[in-house]
């Protein structure tokens, strides 16, 4: 993986190539490269490291191809280096071939082909792929191209093109895939915004699909069988994907979240009536009414949405709810049945674990509720029920926004589940759909410069440090876990978070002067026993970072205290994150990382 485009049409596939890729450098990589044919012969541009080197070493070369492929890489077989980047050629340099995914049985298969004369250049898993085709290659890109998928066990996206002129071939499983359209020119790509300054119309290819592409024309195939597909639009806006003035993303996406907030509320609330509507939602009253369990399922960022989920549905809802890992949930031998509301959160929509579990729950004829960013994903097609969080593009890999509007989908959805099994009444209903309204407003307050000019003070003295940690209790854990993860991905500081009540069953030890603990306090039914925890901290001369929604009793164990908005329980944990994505925003820009794309970390994660 990372990032896949093509182009074939009538323009030099250079430019359109190096552009597209530069739109899909927020999803992380190690490398980059593209394949151009020109004057009846296949070139291949790869480097190791940052898109502008390779664009600086061609940025010279005379190249008017009009047929082209690339990749952004990012490494899972084989380190990241010049031989190992994409695209990748066979023996004869008559083919070149990108890919996203991984094959599982390429031992044997380059085994196979290396005893039978084949000649390999990197340590690729991918490598595999392209002398297949080589093998079964007879002029006939796209009979070679099907014979070689029946002989490989995995995951793919990946686009072929040969000496054939005007021609690529690519075909899909389990990692996404687009073919974007235009009269006498198509595009490729596995993410929209590559797409977006050309198209708004494409073709989502889906599992097992092969597409055969040129200029004028574009054919899918199942099983031999030509299938006839529907153009989908693409959504979003070009000027969503730029810096507007902001160092990062990521802040851009952190000053972005009283819109997307908005906008995610938005047609879903009656502000009269002080009510939810999600017409998203197609599950009957009656079986709302007769849910026994709710089993949440998500990785990451997103995992942690669903832990805060929990919590609020076990409060509300009065209902049993369990939250597993995606990567873990297929071999738990998970226990869910055909009664239980499976509901899946997934950013992108895309991502590979996520998207196994799904299937799987499917087999099990559970309702699927799927919680997305992306429309036109993976995930929003194969869910029976999704509502979209419209936070919009979110670039950066450390997700911000996009995980305060899962939270306020999941507010809105106990909300409108607890109506209807009477678990919450009309008068907490109103009071409920009110603070929703207020919280765009309270997170603008929060956003303030005075407030980011003391969050970046603490920030510079916690980018000083190797440790950190984050104490919580309650719904206070969970935000916390994320805001230790947030410190982690983009500072490289080496960050956990803890329950508080366990500081004294072995993370005490750790704690010694000057240690640097971020504290959150606002959950009231734990506040006492936390200042008692903080007050352990205290005794062992720790430097503590309060975030708190009351000060009252608690001035005295800290000058170092960030006061929140008062707010309801059930939206506490939104607010609260906010300052600590602030604080590993600055500690990561004092320590001058690369903040939007951390090394080894991509923003979809689509292998698994």
């Amino acid at each position: 993986m990372c990032g896949i485009v093509g182009y074939t049409g009538f323009r030099p596939a250079k430019k359109i190539l190096i552009n597209s890729l530069k739109r899909l450098e927020y999803r992380g990589y190690d490398s980059a490269g593209i394949a151009l044919l020109d004057r009846k012969n296949i070139s291949i541009f790869k480097k190791a490291g940052k898109l502008e080197i390779l664009e600086k070493n061609i940025e010279n070369k005379k190249l008017d191809g009009t047929t082209g492929i690339g990749h952004t890489r990012w490494a899972t077989h084989g380190a990241p280096n010049n031989k190992n980047a994409h695209p990748h050629f066979d023996c004869r340099k008559e083919l070149a071939l990108v890919h996203n995914g991984i094959i599982e049985n390429y031992e044997s298969l380059r085994f196979e082909l290396e005893k039978s004369g084949h000649k390999f250049k990197s340590n690729t898993d991918t490598e595999v792929l392209v002398h297949l085709i080589e093998r079964y290659y007879n002029k006939d890109l796209l009979s070679a191209v099907k014979k070689t998928l029946k002989k490989i066990k995995g995951t793919y996206a990946l686009v072929v093109m040969s000496k054939e002129k005007d021609l690529l071939i690519c075909a899909r499983k389990d990692s996404p895939l687009l073919i974007g359209l235009n009269e006498k020119e198509k595009f490729i790509a596995s993410d929209a915004p590559a797409l977006l300054p050309y198209t708004r119309s494409a073709y989502i290819l889906e599992d097992n699909e092969i597409a055969k592409i040129t200029p004028e024309n574009v054919q899918v195939f199942v099983n031999n069988k030509i299938v006839k597909k529907e153009v989908f639009k693409i959504s979003g806006e070009i000027g969503a994907i730029k810096k507007e003035g902001y160092r990062h993303f990521m802040l851009k996406e952190i000053m972005e979240q009283p819109r997307a907030i908005r906008d995610t509320l938005s047609e879903r609330i009656d502000s009269r009536e002080k009510q939810i509507y999600l017409k998203e939602i197609n599950l009957s009253t009656k079986r709302i009414k007769a849910l026994k369990r709710i089993h949440i399922i998500a990785c990451g960022t997103s995992a942690h949405a669903a832990w805060v989920a929990k919590g609020l549905i076990e409060r509300f809802l009065r209902l049993n709810s369990k939250v597993s890992l995606a990567s873990e949930f297929r071999y738990e031998d998970p226990l869910i049945n055909s009664d239980d509301l499976i509901i899946v959160i997934s950013q992108s929509g895309e991502t590979a674990d996520t998207l196994a579990a799904l299937r799987l729950a499917r087999k099990k004829k559970s309702h699927i509720l799927a919680i997305t960013n992306v429309i036109g994903s993976s995930v929003a097609r194969e869910a029976d029920d999704v509502i979209f969080t419209r936070a919009g593009p979110e670039i950066a890999v450390a997700s911000t926004k996009a995980y305060t509007s899962q939270l306020v989908v999941l507010c809105l959805l106990i909300i409108y589940f607890g109506r209807i099994r009477g678990s919450i009444s009309g008068q907490q209903e109103g009071k409920m759909v009110k603070s929703l309204i207020d919280l765009p407003q309270k997170i603008e307050e929060l956003l303030k410069e005075e407030n980011c000019l003391k969050l970046k003070k603490y920030a510079r003295e916690i980018a000083k440090q190797d440790h950190v940690f984050f104490i919580g209790r309650g719904l206070d854990y969970i935000s916390v876990m994320e805001g230790a993860l947030k410190l982690k991905e983009i500072s490289y500081i080496h960050a956990e978070a803890y329950p508080a009540g366990e500081l004294k069953h072995g993370t005490l030890a750790l704690i010694t002067k000057n240690t640097p603990v971020v504290a959150l306090i606002t959950q009231k039914s734990v506040r006492e026993k936390t200042i008692n925890n903080i007050k352990e901290v205290e005794a062992r001369d720790g430097k503590l970072y309060i975030i708190t929604d009351k000060m009252d009793n608690i001035k005295q164990l800290s000058n170092r205290l960030f006061l929140l908005p008062r707010e309801i329980d059930l939206l506490l944990p939104i607010l609260s994150i906010v300052p600590m994505q602030l604080i590993a925003y600055y500690a990561a820009e004092q320590r001058k990382c690369a903040i939007d794309k951390p090394r080894n970390l991509a923003k979809s994660v689509t292998v698994e």
